[in-house]
């Protein structure tokens, strides 16, 4: 195994500060990596009113898959919830996209508990359903009792365990597009999104508001910008736009989205045995990125066989490599053989075989083969 100080890596940044903001609870984390930017009071849970249609939209969107285009009719046990409406009516039919829509969009609480009803036959099947993801996310301080937020003390979620459902929306294509319009009109319907950071953040690509008296201002947001993507969460904030704004600039400005490795990079060479080509490239299957803050310091260790015995094919396995800040791990990839050897030398010729001087991407002819072993001696006449 290999290790050693990435180049370049040791990250020089603005040690930006990180904001004062009024939640009793936030979390800003890192889409693509999870990693955790900021934190206050992560882990307490709390009530987080219309945000909870988050999950109720992406449980649904996964029930539901991608055609949206069913025309449903609406029950009467659907209609007459309290609080922001669709205002839907019993025998009333509509699409299944305007549901959804009028559900993230306008936060209508009949267009949940239409949808639970829909796709899980009842409301509490559906809960169980939302409970159950939560569980599969790793939400660990989270319980839902209803699709829309209005619930009891029985209804609750930590600031972290709703970035984790942020970055699981954003994760699904269908509701991902839903955060991220403005507005829209479907079936004489015209639907505008509640989150106001969709108009004054640039790069800003949706989530949800909520409010309730208990709860008071919930709010998820997410953006992108240079390639990552941030998603911010604040509970019981009174003045959530603007440390929205806050922290998201500290993240982006602080912790960076670094490239450790890019898909197909070279980064390797092992010595191949029982083929004409003496050494085989490896490289990163896929693409190695981490958001890192000032003076941290990346390593890589690559983990790669003495020598490979050929065939070699493209493409497949022959290590790995991992990324180290510290003794923490922050990414790893597989390492692939980079092009094809087949076995074609049945002796082992010396390491400084003539053939070593020959270009790898180009086979020898037999006639090359004959002069550069007949000028090593290696050919009697």
């Amino acid at each position: 195994m290999l290790c050693g100080l990435l180049p370049g890596f040791v990250v020089h940044t603005h040690a930006a500060e990180a904001p004062a903001v009024s939640a009793a609870s936030a979390v800003l984390m890192d889409a693509e990596t999870g990693r955790v930017l900021y934190a206050h009071n992560e882990q307490e849970p709390r009530a987080i009113a219309s945000t909870t249609k988050l999950m109720t939209a992406l449980v649904a969107a996964e029930y539901l898959g991608g055609d949206l285009s069913e025309t449903v009719e609406i029950k009467r046990e659907w209609t007459g919830i309290e609080g922001t409406s669709l205002y839907l009516k019993p025998g009333e039919t509509i699409t299944l996209k305007t549901l959804l829509y009028g559900l993230l969009l306008h936060s209508g609480n009949d267009a949940a508990v239409a949808l639970a009803g829909i796709c899980g036959g009842e409301v509490e099947t559906f809960v169980g359903w939302m409970n159950q993801r939560a569980q599969d996310l790793g939400m660990t301080n989270t319980h839902f009792s209803d699709p829309n937020g209005l619930g009891d003390e029985n209804h609750y979620a930590s600031a972290l365990d709703m970035a984790k459902l942020g970055v699981a929306c954003l994760q699904n294509p269908t509701v991902a597009e839903i955060l991220s319009t403005r507005t829209i009109t479907l079936e004489g319907r015209q639907l505008t999104n509640h989150n106001k950071l969709l108009w004054q953040y640039e790069g800003c690509t949706g989530m949800k508001t909520g409010y309730t008296r208990q709860a008071g201002r919930t709010l998820v947001s997410s953006a992108e910008r240079n390639g990552q993507t941030l998603v911010c969460v604040t509970l019981n904030d009174r003045d959530d736009w603007n440390d929205h704004k806050a922290l998201l600039d500290y993240g982006f400005s602080a912790f960076p989205r670094q490239v450790l490795a890019e898909e197909g990079e070279e980064l390797g060479r092992v010595p191949l045995q029982g083929s004409l080509l003496h050494m085989a490239s490896v490289e990163a299957r896929e693409t190695v990125a981490y958001p890192l803050k000032q003076g941290e310091e990346v390593t890589m260790e690559v983990d790669l066989p003495d020598q490979a015995e050929a065939p070699v094919v493209q493409g497949e396995i022959a290590g790995s490599v991992r990324f180290l800040v510290g003794s923490r791990q922050v990414g790893q990839t597989y390492l692939v053989w980079s092009g094809s050897a087949r076995r074609d030398v049945v002796k082992e010729r010396p390491v400084d075989s003539p053939l070593d001087f020959l270009p790898q991407s180009t086979p020898p002819t037999y006639e090359e083969m004959l002069s550069l072993f007949s000028k090593a001696g290696t050919v009697s006449e």
